[in-house]
């Protein structure tokens, strides 16, 4: 992972992405595939974990290595050069992404990992809202095209689940209404992130939100639970723990390096992921009740959310290329 080398102090400004817009892109792919497989496996551990248990562990397994990391390199958070500002970005970063890990594990309980990475869309969504409104980002014809091309695939995909969601009633209401909730918290969470850029390395604002994470949630987790669970269950906790590293790891560096709409876009492809996912999950386990077939509109709509989000994530303003191949403007005000 690529890490910025001190935490920097700065008042008054709005953070720009300086850094190697091709490792940028990388990065976010791989927080794509990443995502694409954990609400599947969140989906399976809930069995035999409760939400708050789980996230417990997630976060304080990932705090203690981002913890040893940090120490042998001799770069722990300078919390004490932290302004009021910097202080309130920091709130709204632990509570969006603590809410976000809470809110969208309780929602598998009422409503599956496809319909889950539906709704979720909201988020990256908003993300890229807040690029354009709030981090000042310009958009190019291409990639507006491409952001409209994007909305129309997720349409086009999910075209099978869009009416059941658009009548919902009983526990799958609550369930979409979780997610919905999860997306808000989780474009503010990732705001947030992007503005401490200025102030504390990728690295270290995790390690802070981690441990912060780890103390408030304690009263209500249950750790000795883990001596219940199966091995099944308990290569699922290992999983997600790492894969909370690793995602998020490579989100926080892909701001570090790219616009906050262009990473966006290319999280939208998650869904995709996932229910290539599900479908191979039920091609192993048949039965499952995380089936969910594609019919050929649903196949075409994937492909359009892979070209639209190529066309946001990847389009230039005519005579910026030169300019953005090392600096991509990208800033907040949160």
């Amino acid at each position: 992972m690529t890490t910025v080398r001190h935490d920097r102090v700065a008042t008054g400004r709005l953070h720009e992405a300086r850094g190697n817009p091709r490792l940028g892109l990388l990065l976010a792919m791989c927080t794509v595939v990443l995502w694409g497989f954990l609400s599947i496996a969140l989906k399976l551990l809930l069995e035999g974990m409760d939400a708050f248990t789980i996230t417990w562990y997630r976060l304080t397994i990932s705090a203690v290595v981002l913890g040893l990391y940090q120490a042998q390199r001799g770069r722990w958070p300078a919390i004490g050069r932290l302004d009021r500002s910097g202080w309130s970005l920091l709130a709204v970063a632990l509570f969006g992404l603590l809410g976000n890990y809470i809110l969208f594990l309780v929602s598998l309980n009422y409503v599956g990992p496809a319909t889950a990475q539906l709704v979720i869309q909201l988020a990256p969504i908003l993300f890229l809202l807040g690029g354009l409104l709030i981090f000042k980002e310009a958009f190019s014809r291409m990639q507006w095209v491409g952001l409209a091309v994007l909305v129309a695939g997720l349409l086009l995909f999910f075209n099978q689940r869009l009416p059941a969601l658009l009548s919902l009633s009983g526990t799958e209401a609550v369930g979409v209404g979780l997610v919905v909730v999860a997306g808000i918290v989780w474009a503010a969470y990732a705001l947030a992130q992007k503005q401490l850029l200025m102030r504390l390395s990728s690295v270290n604002i995790l390690l802070l939100i981690y441990i912060a994470s780890v103390v408030l949630l304690l009263p209500l987790a249950r750790p000795a639970s883990i001596l219940t669970l199966s091995p099944l269950h308990l290569a699922l906790l290992v999983f997600c723990t790492f894969n909370t590293l690793g995602a998020y790891g490579c989100f926080a560096e892909a701001l570090v390096h790219w616009e906050a709409s262009r990473v966006s876009a290319v999280i939208a492809v998650t869904p995709l992921v996932t229910i290539v996912a599900i479908l191979g999950f039920v091609a192993i386990w048949p039965g499952t009740e995380m089936a969910a077939g594609l019919d050929g509109i649903g196949i075409v709509g994937g492909l359009v959310v892979v070209v639209g989000s190529v066309m946001t994530a990847l389009g230039t303003r005519r005579g910026a290329e030169k300019r953005d191949r090392y600096i991509s403007p990208s800033s907040s005000r949160l």
